[in-house]
């Protein structure tokens, strides 16, 4: 896929509220009071390189439905809850999340540059909602360094980017300090929605002697533009592989063409695809979610039209914090005596 050339975006400065998005033609003066409400519950922040792509003309524009705040967003269902995935059941201290043996979370920050209509974390994360004081880092680094099954600390939050050179340098110099941790994981949409952060600076702050993965959240093909490629070409060329994960959603990736491109884009990028995320019970999200059995007619529409290398695991994070299990289709049936092809049609299989 051919990446999306700069474009001039309509404003220098991240947009925050529902004035701004409508003096730079984002929405119609005419759904201000509505989206005001919605914005004063769950945060909005869209930053240039997000805004100059989305394309007002377009009430149907995949990059809106992912930043632009709805009123739908107000009308939560029964099902869905505010910590939809469970982290607060797992959090033995402030900042960490243990649901796995093998792997925390440890959420530095509770701010993004951007933030998603569809986050599983919106009611946690918005500006001013800090990230963890110095005396709660130091007590989620003695949670982790008192427990030798963890093998992998995952940076996320909030994203763990924006945070500067110098802080990020030191909190991931402190975890890679301790013997047992191998694979240090950061979490974030930085390189795509605000490219000139990655900075050498910045990439340095990375640089360990553990293994060191970036795992990159994309949507849409769009959102690779040339200056995101460049920002994840700084991490590659250094040596720091690069994962991606996306979230399924309705009206935004969720045809097989749109799918595919993202994820030929990511492999572009030398970005290896690893999630595609069934999208959480979130309040007020119910008009971006797909359906399972959707999700997985996707699935089967990517294998065998695309590379082994742009398949992603579909995944569901169970509600209630019982962690991710992978929900793509079956092609075995019959105890394994019948495996279905990617065009749909069956073959008896003799061991």
């Amino acid at each position: 896929m051919k990446p999306v050339k700069a474009v001039k975006p309509p404003t220098s400065t991240t947009l925050r509220t529902v004035e701004e998005l409508c003096d730079h033609a984002l929405v119609p003066r005419e759904r201000m009071p509505a989206l005001a409400k919605v914005a004063a519950r769950y945060a909005v922040a869209i930053t240039p390189a997000m805004a100059g792509l989305i394309d007002p003309s377009d009430p149907h524009d995949p990059l809106a439905k992912q930043f632009v705040p709805d009123a739908r967003e107000l009308a939560a269902r029964p099902q869905e809850r505010g910590d939809p995935i469970g982290d607060d059941a797992f959090s033995p201290v402030e900042g960490v999340v243990h649901r796995y043996p093998d792997r925390v979370l440890l959420k530095l920050v509770n701010a993004c540059a951007v933030y998603c209509r569809f986050c599983f974390r919106r009611e946690m994360v918005g500006p001013g909602r800090g990230g963890l004081s110095a005396r709660a880092l130091a007590a989620a680094l003695d949670y982790i360094r008192g427990r030798p099954q963890i093998w992998e600390v995952i940076l996320s939050g909030g994203d763990p980017l924006v945070l500067s050179p110098r802080r990020l340098k030191d909190a991931v110099a402190r975890i890679a300090a301790i013997a047992h941790v191998k694979v240090i994981r950061v979490h974030t949409r930085v390189p795509v929605v605000v490219p000139e952060r990655i900075t050498a600076a910045l990439v340095r702050a990375l640089r360990t002697p553990k293994a060191t993965y970036v795992v990159l959240h994309a949507n849409h093909p769009r959102e690779l533009t040339e200056q995101a490629r460049a920002a994840c070409a700084r991490f590659v060329d250094a040596g720091i592989p690069m994962l991606s994960q996306s979230v399924l959603l309705r009206g935004v990736n969720d045809d097989a063409e749109t799918l595919g491109a993202l994820m030929r884009a990511f492999v572009e990028c030398r970005i290896k695809p690893y999630y595609l995320h069934h999208a959480d019970l979130a309040p007020g999200t119910a008009h971006l979610r797909t359906t399972i059995a959707e999700g997985q007619a996707l699935m089967r529409a990517l294998r065998g039209r695309y590379s082994g290398l742009c398949q992603p695991a579909y995944m569901l994070d169970i509600p209630g914090g019982h962690g991710k299990s992978p929900v793509g289709p079956n092609y075995v049936s019959g105890n394994g005596a019948e495996i279905e092809d990617f065009r749909g049609r069956r073959h008896r299989y003799r061991p």
